[in-house]
């Protein structure tokens, strides 16, 4: 009965034209996340079983016909193949029900696209010439919305949080890539059409080749769709050998000519470029703007007073030469990230804060559900740090912070959801990482990557650089502990490497304990070892009169670490995609004769928060709307006047096609009529006190429903005609 009540709720919903956003919420009212899988395979199951159950009876019909049986049995078997083939068509109309949400998502999805690129929220870059895959201009009102989001991530993080900003360059010399790992290991598989030498990310063609099999394909078996779900899940985790056998496996062929495809190979993602006019010194466009922060780590120390914990951050361009960029906003070339680095002890991840945050409720999906194919659910983060299913509260704290400042952006808390990465997804270093992740018309998108990095970062500077990236901790007392001790014989190592010595010396120095116990083993076992030093990007040889290594009781008067990072990491592009699909609806004209495109922004992030309109051509109304306007200038809120002569209504749908909250209209010289655009009520207000209302509103000092319970009420039949 459950699984019939899904699916008359799902086929009711299907037969309304329905906004991705409505599409997407009676869908998940209707069918609850946990039951849509068993429900997809109950449905493939029961039409592969009535497939089998049609072949048979259409055989004993060809059967009974060739044997010239009864005329009544004949028809008794006939009648009985019509009932099984329109229990067949119910089901797939019910599966194609369940699959079908892709045409309603790509309907909405161009939809919101049209309207933002005629509106000039964002277009593609060098227009004029065709343009270059994943490189996009933002016009003045997205220009304006970005503006707005990075202006309350400051708010929201750096300045509640104390945070010390910094902005570093984007070229980056190659030595500190190759520190960060980046040089070696920042690659995705690519493939190539061998005919034409096209080139295609690997991971992308297999996952589009799952996803069309499943949303499409009604014969696919339960079995062979359960194989294509494990294939998706586990793609980041493939390597090149196993993507390319999947790929042979399903006849995987380039899109546009079919032409075989080469084995994957690996492709690095960052643009290179040279430093100086030597072309000598070798860099890199920063592919995240992290790597400034960890080297500056010794500075910005000093600066916060030699204490811990403290974040730092920063805003700034990253670069990655996408190997086929697509999904307009949320994979490109150029794009801005907004990077935290908190730096903490180690041994002590509490936070002081963590209070204010532990009582939110969200959805939450951590790897246990995600590895027994359960779904997100509501979770207090409270309660998952204390399960340890959040690694510790710092982490927690700032996953807390997230989902707060992504909801008052205006993202749907019903469509955003915390995903804890799994084993085969985490670096080797990390303790914890967790992505905040939106669903848009594209499915589920990464927009946040909040994680902990354990130490890696600092220590592998540490290493390259010989900068010891260290913090300290003061003892009231002494204290006796066992130290190793590293003692490099300079006399024996300047005879060996000569100018290369300090690096040496410096390599062996920064051994930890147990890289020295192995180095000490060897040489009292061997006499001599092979030892990589990373300043001088070789390999030497060290004999046992290089170096001695021991261990001794010493009396320490501070406690010499190296801290840990917990690392919110923001994609603010892919951010206000969604959060433009989140905004985004329809509404029907006065007249009911088209479909209005409106933009419900929150105030926080619109692009203009109020529009002054005089009523008509007056020269006396539009004195007062260039009196409100320079109130409005004074005041810092962004606003336009539109003195057209089109009508009010024409007027007022186009500001609310670019999202505007609020509209004043003129239409006398003592007082005016104040509009808001989702509601469209209207309050009448004073002159003098237009310009305060709309700030106090705009900026969150009062909310719409004040003002409506305080000013007279104002209705007009040739609004929004």
């Amino acid at each position: 009965m459950l699984l019939l009540s899904h699916l008359r709720a799902i086929s009711k919903a299907a037969t309304k034209p329905l906004s991705f956003p409505t599409f997407t919420k009676s869908l998940s009212l209707s069918l609850p996340f946990s039951s849509m899988a068993s429900t997809e395979e109950t449905l493939r199951q029961a039409l592969a079983f009535k497939l089998s159950a049609v072949e048979i009876q259409g055989n004993t019909v060809r059967s009974l016909k060739a044997s010239s049986a009864p005329k009544p049995d004949i028809d008794a078997a006939v009648q009985a193949l019509n009932a099984l083939k329109l229990e067949k068509t119910s089901i797939e109309k019910s599966l194609q029900s369940l699959l079908s949400g892709s045409d309603s998502r790509e309907a909405f999805r161009q939809s919101v696209v049209n309207t933002l690129e005629r509106r000039l929220f964002y277009i593609p870059s060098f227009k004029i010439y065709r343009g270059v895959a994943g490189l996009y201009d933002y016009g003045p009102p997205g220009c304006a919305v970005k503006s707005n989001v990075l202006s309350f991530w400051r708010q929201h993080f750096v300045l509640e949080e104390n945070m010390l900003e910094v902005d570093c360059p984007c070229v980056t010399p190659e030595i500190v890539l190759k520190a960060s790992g980046h040089v070696e290991k920042f690659t995705d598989l690519m493939v190539k059409d061998e005919k034409t030498g096209t080139c295609y990310r690997a991971d992308h063609l297999l996952k589009d080749y799952c996803n069309e099999k499943l949303q499409k394909d009604l014969t696919l078996s339960a079995d062979k769709a359960a194989e294509l779900k494990h294939v998706l899940a586990m793609l980041d985790d493939f390597s090149s050998q196993e993507l390319g056998a999947k790929i042979k496996e399903y006849g995987i062929t380039a899109p546009e000519t079919k032409n075989p495809l080469s084995d994957p190979y690996p492709f690095n993602l960052m643009f290179q470029t040279s430093i100086g006019p030597s072309g000598l010194a070798s860099g890199f466009m920063r592919p995240e703007t992290a790597q400034g922060i960890f080297v500056n780590f010794k500075d910005l120390y000093y600066y916060n007073g030699n204490k811990l914990p403290f974040a730092a951050a920063q805003i700034g361009q990253a670069f990655r030469n996408e190997i086929s960029p697509r999904q307009g906003l949320l994979r490109v070339r150029e794009f801005t990230l907004a990077e935290i680095e908190h730096f903490v002890d180690p041994e002590d991840k509490s936070h002081p804060k963590y209070a204010e945050v532990a009582d939110l409720e969200f959805f939450m999906f951590p790897r246990e559900e995600q590895m027994s194919g359960q779904s997100a659910k509501r979770l207090r983060l409270g309660e998952a740090v204390s399960k340890g299913i959040v690694n510790n509260e710092t982490l927690g704290y700032f996953i807390g912070r997230v989902y707060l400042f992504l909801t008052h952006l205006g993202i749907d808390k019903d469509r955003l959801r915390f995903r804890q990465h799994l084993a085969n997804e985490m670096a080797h270093y990390a303790a914890d990482c967790w992505d905040a992740e939106i669903e848009c018309s594209y499915g589920w998108i990464e927009c946040v990557g909040i994680a902990d990095r354990s130490a890696y970062d600092l220590r592998a500077h540490s290493e390259k650089s010989g900068v010891a990236l260290v913090a300290h901790e003061k003892f009231s007392e002494p204290k006796e502990v066992e130290k190793l001790v590293i003692t490099p014989i300079k006399k024996e190592l300047g005879l060996a490497f000569k100018g290369n010595q300090k690096k040496v010396v410096e390599a062996l120095e920064a051994m930890n304990e147990k890289e020295a116990l192995n180095l000490k083993a060897a040489l009292e076992s061997k006499g001599e070892v092979e030892f990589e030093v990373c300043t001088l990007g070789k390999t030497v040889t060290i004999n046992k009169n290089m170096v001695t290594i021991h261990k001794e009781i010493k009396k320490e008067h501070q406690r010499v670490f190296t801290p840990s990072v917990i690392e919110p990491s923001f994609g603010i592009g892919r951010i206000i995609y969604c959060l433009f699909e989140h905004a985004f609806y329809t509404r029907a004209s006065k007249a009911g004769d088209e479909q209005l495109n409106v933009f419900r922004f929150p105030a926080l992030v619109a692009p203009i928060k109020c529009t002054v309109f005089p009523l008509v051509q007056n020269q006396k109304y539009e004195e007062v709307a260039k009196l409100i306007s320079k109130s409005l200038t004074a005041a810092g809120i962004s606003h336009k006047i539109d003195i057209t002569g089109t009508s009010i209504g024409k007027r007022y749908a186009r500001t609310d096609e670019l999202g505007v909250p609020f509209a004043v209209t003129v239409d006398s010289t003592t007082s005016v009529t104040i509009r808001e655009r989702d509601s469209k009520d209207q309050v009448r207000v004073d002159v003098e006190n237009a310009a305060s209302v709309i700030r106090e509103v705009s900026e969150g000092q009062r909310t719409w429903e004040n003002v409506w319970a305080n000013f007279p009420h104002h209705s007009s039949t040739a609004a929004d005609e």
